[in-house]
C-alpha cells in the first residue's frame, strides 16, 4: 500500500511538470515565472488565461477519462485488448454528432453531446450484442469484431461526410486536436470528471464482473444495474471527449494494459494509476504536437497514432518475452 501511494506521488509530480511544460509550451512568448511574480504583461495574462489553461485542463481531462474508459469497457467485454476507439464506440459519437449537424446545423454544442452520448451508447450496445453471438469468444476474434465495426461506422461516417460536402468537419471529429481549444470550449469536459468519480466508486463491482456473469451472480452483484453503469460510463466519455477534442487513439488501450502489467488487475488499486497515466501521454503528445514543427502543429491523434501503436508494440512483445 505505501508503494503505491508512493508511486502514485511519483507520477503524480511527472505529470505536473508535464502540465506545466505545456502551459509554458506554444507559439505565443509566454513567462510561468512573470505570471507568478505578478510582473507579466496584459497579453501574457490573455493568453494563459484563454488559452493555455483551458487547453492543457482539457488535455488532462481528456487523456484521464479516455484511459478510464477504457480499462472499464475492457472489464465489461472481459478483453484487454479493447477500447473505445477500436470498438466502434468514438466512431458512432461522430456518427451521432454529424447527424445532428446535418439535421440541425444551428444546434447547440450541448445537443450534439447528447446526442453524441445516445450514439455512442448504441455503437457500444452493437459491439456487446455481436460479442454475445459469437460461438467462441476468443481473445484475438473480439477486438477483430471491434475494428470492423470501426471500419464498417467510419465508412458511413465518410460516407455521408462526403454526400453533405462536410469531410472538413468530419476530419476534426476523428483526429484529435486541442488547438481550438479556448476558454469557453472546454468546460464540457469536466462532465468526466464526474464519471471518473464514479467508476473509483464501482471499481469493485467492475473488478467482480470481470470474474464472469456466474461468479458475479454467485457473490450478489447486481449484473445489470453495473454493466448499465460501465456502459453509461463510456458512452458520456466518448461522447463528450468527441465533441471537444475529437478521437484519440490507443489511449484506452495502451495505458490500461502498461498499468495492468506493472501494477496488477485490481481496478480500485490501478484505476489512478490508469488516470494519471492517460494524462501524462496526452499531454506528452499534445507537446510533441506543438514542438516537431513549431511555429505549425501536428493534430495530436497524429502523434498519439504513432505513439500508441509503438509502445502497444513493445508491450506486446514484452509480454510475450515474460510468458516465455
Amino acid at each position: 500500500m505505501r508503494r503505491d501511494v508512493v508511486a502514485l506521488a511519483l507520477a503524480c509530480i511527472a505529470v505536473f511538470i508535464l502540465f506545466t511544460w505545456s502551459l509554458a509550451t506554444g507559439t505565443a512568448s509566454l513567462s510561468l515565472i512573470d505570471l507568478v511574480r505578478g510582473t507579466a504583461d496584459a497579453d501574457q495574462i490573455r493568453t494563459f488565461a484563454l488559452s493555455r489553461l483551458p487547453r492543457t485542463l482539457a488535455v488532462v481531462l481528456a487523456g484521464a477519462s479516455m484511459a478510464m474508459a477504457g480499462l472499464i469497457m475492457q472489464m465489461l467485454v472481459r478483453n484487454r485488448y479493447v477500447e473505445p476507439s477500436t470498438t466502434g464506440v468514438t466512431e458512432s459519437a461522430s456518427l451521432g454528432i454529424l447527424v445532428v449537424t446535418i439535421v440541425a446545423p444551428q444546434a447547440s454544442v450541448v445537443a450534439k453531446m447528447s446526442v453524441a452520448i445516445v450514439a455512442a451508447l448504441a455503437g457500444t450496445l452493437l459491439l456487446l450484442a455481436l460479442i454475445r453471438a459469437l460461438p467462441h469468444r476468443d481473445l484475438i476474434v473480439v477486438p477483430l469484431i471491434g475494428i470492423l465495426l470501426t471500419g464498417i461506422i467510419g465508412a458511413g461516417v465518410s460516407a455521408l461526410a462526403w454526400k453533405f460536402q462536410l469531410q472538413g468537419t468530419v476530419a476534426a471529429w476523428s483526429t484529435g486536436d486541442f488547438s481550438g481549444i479556448i476558454k469557453g470550449r472546454y468546460e464540457l469536459l469536466w462532465i468526466v470528471a464526474i464519471t471518473g468519480i464514479i467508476a473509483y466508486l464501482l471499481a469493485d463491482a467492475f473488478t467482480v464482473l470481470a470474474l464472469g456473469d456466474g461468479l458475479a451472480a454467485n457473490l450478489g452483484l447486481r449484473l445489470g444495474q453495473v454493466r448499465a453503469a460501465g456502459l453509461a460510463i463510456v458512452a458520456v466519455v466518448a461522447g463528450v471527449t468527441t465533441v471537444v477534442a475529437g478521437a484519440l487513439p490507443f489511449l484506452g488501450l495502451v495505458v490500461p494494459n502498461v498499468v495492468s502489467l506493472l501494477v496488477g488487475d485490481y481496478l480500485r488499486r490501478c484505476l489512478p494509476f490508469v488516470a494519471v497515466g492517460g494524462a501524462g501521454f496526452v499531454l506528452i503528445a499534445d507537446i510533441l504536437a506543438r514542438t516537431i514543427v513549431a511555429p505549425a502543429e501536428i493534430p495530436v491523434g497524429t502523434v498519439m497514432g504513432v505513439l500508441g501503436g509503438a509502445v502497444f508494440v513493445i508491450f506486446l512483445l514484452t509480454r510475450t518475452g515474460v510468458r516465455q
